[in-house]
C-alpha cells in the first residue's frame, strides 16, 4: 500500500508542475497510467471479497434473524486456506485458485458449526436479536484464537512466516502492457461472482430447496406446517454464507497482505456492504459490497496522496461514511430501488 501511495504521489507531482515549477498540461505517462488502472483492478477485486461476503451475512441474518460477527474469522480462515495449501502443504503445485473450494468448504462447515452448537439451541429458546448477535462474537473469538494457533503451527513446523502472508506476487500472469503485469484475480473474482448470482437465482427461484428457503424466510409457522424442516434450511443457510465469506478470503488472499487479524479487518466494509444493499435482498448486498469496497479502496488512496498520508489510519470510516451517505439517499438499501424505473428515467432524459 505504501508504494502506491508514493507512486501516486510522484504522478501527482508529474502531473501537476514541470521542473520549472510552472504548471503544465495534464500528459501521464504510459507506467503512470498503468499504475492508476493497477489500483482500480486490485479494487475491484478488494470489492468482489467485500461483495460476496456482504451477501453471506445477509443470507444467515434473513434465515435466522443473525447479525453473524465470525463472518470475520470465516473470512479469515478462506484467506489463511489458501495460503497454507499453495505455500505449504503442496507448496509448488499449481496455483492458489486450486485450493478456492476448499477455502469454501472449510469456511461453509464453521458456519455449519456455528449454528449447530450454538446458534440452533437459542433459536429454540426464543433468544432476541441481540443474545444471538452476542452469541457470534463468542464464537468470534475462538476462531480468531484456532487461527493464531494454526498459523503458529505453520511457524515453527513448516519455518515459514504465517503471520504475514503475501500471495499477490503467486496469481497467474494474463499477459503485460510495457511492461505491466496484468494479474489475474480481477478478471477470476468477475467472473466468480457473476457465477455465484446465477447459481443463487437458479436455486431461489427453480429449485424446491429454494422455494423452501424463501417459504422458511418469511413463514417458519407456515413452513413446518407444510412439512418443511426449517432446521435443516437454516443450517443450509448458515452453510451457504459461511461458503460466500470463505471465498471472500480465498480472493482477499490474492489482493491483500494479510495477517491472522485479517477478518477484523474487513469486517465493517463487509457488514456495511450488507447493510447498504438491503439487509432482505442478496443480490442488494453484493451491490453494496461493490460500492463500499470501490469507495474505500480508491478513497484512500486520493486522500492518502492528495491530503495526507497520516489520515490513511482512518480508513474504517470510509465505509461507515459511503454507508450512511447511500441510506440517506436510500433509506431502503440497494435492494429496495426499483432499478426497472430507475433505468427508464435515464433513457427518458437521454432521448430529451
Amino acid at each position: 500500500m505504501l508504494r502506491v501511495y508514493a507512486v501516486l504521489v510522484q504522478l501527482h507531482s508529474s502531473l501537476k508542475f514541470n521542473y520549472s515549477g510552472h504548471e503544465r498540461r495534464f500528459k501521464p505517462s504510459l507506467w503512470e497510467v498503468m499504475i492508476l488502472i493497477d489500483i482500480i483492478m486490485t479494487a475491484i477485486g478488494y470489492s468482489s471479497s467485500i461483495a460476496l461476503a456482504a451477501a453471506g451475512i445477509t443470507l444467515i441474518y434473513m434465515a435466522t434473524g443473525t447479525f453473524n460477527f465470525a463472518h470475520a474469522s470465516m473470512t479469515a480462515w478462506g484467506f489463511y486456506i489458501v495460503f497454507a495449501f499453495h505455500k505449504v502443504f503442496f507448496k509448488g503445485l499449481g496455483n492458489p485458485y486450486m485450493y478456492f473450494p476448499i477455502a469454501m468448504l472449510f469456511s461453509g462447515m464453521l458456519g455449519v458449526i456455528s449454528y449447530y452448537f450454538i446458534n440452533r439451541w437459542l433459536l429454540k429458546k426464543g433468544a432476541d436479536m441481540t443474545t444471538l448477535m452476542m452469541s457470534t462474537l463468542g464464537i468470534d473469538l475462538v476462531f480468531f484464537a484456532f487461527i493464531n494457533m494454526f498459523a503458529d503451527f505453520l511457524t515453527y513446523n513448516y519455518k515459514i512466516n504465517a503471520r504475514l502472508i503475501v500471495l499477490k506476487m503467486e496469481d497467474i500472469i494474463l499477459g503485460k502492457i510495457a511492461g505491466f503485469p496484468l494479474r489475474a484475480i480481477t478478471l477470476v473474482s468477475i467472473i466468480m461472482v457473476i457465477a455465484i448470482v446465477a447459481i443463487l437465482q437458479y436455486i431461489l427461484n427453480r429449485t424446491k430447496f429454494g422455494i423452501a428457503l424463501r417459504m422458511t424466510i418469511e413463514n417458519p409457522s407456515l413452513a413446518a406446517i407444510l412439512g418443511i424442516n426449517p432446521d435443516l434450511i437454516y443450517l443450509a443457510s448458515w452453510f451457504i454464507g459461511g461458503a460466500l465469506a470463505g471465498l471472500g478470503g480465498a480472493i482477499l488472499s490474492l489482493v491483500y497482505s494479510g495477517t491472522p487479524s485479517i477478518g477484523n479487518v474487513v469486517i465493517v466494509p463487509e457488514f456495511a456492504g450488507s447493510i447498504v444493499g438491503g439487509l432482505y435482498s442478496i443480490f442488494g448486498s453484493l451491490l453494496g459490497g461493490y460500492l463500499i469496497g470501490m469507495s474505500e479502496y480508491i478513497v484512500i488512496n486520493l486522500i492518502g496522496t492528495y491530503v495526507s498520508r497520516n489520515l490513511v489510519v482512518y480508513e474504517p470510516l470510509i465505509p461507515l461514511i459511503a454507508m450512511a451517505v447511500t441510506l440517506l439517499v436510500y433509506p431502503q438499501g440497494l435492494g429496495g430501488i426499483d432499478w426497472s424505473k430507475v433505468w427508464a428515467k435515464l433513457r427518458g432524459k437521454k432521448e430529451g
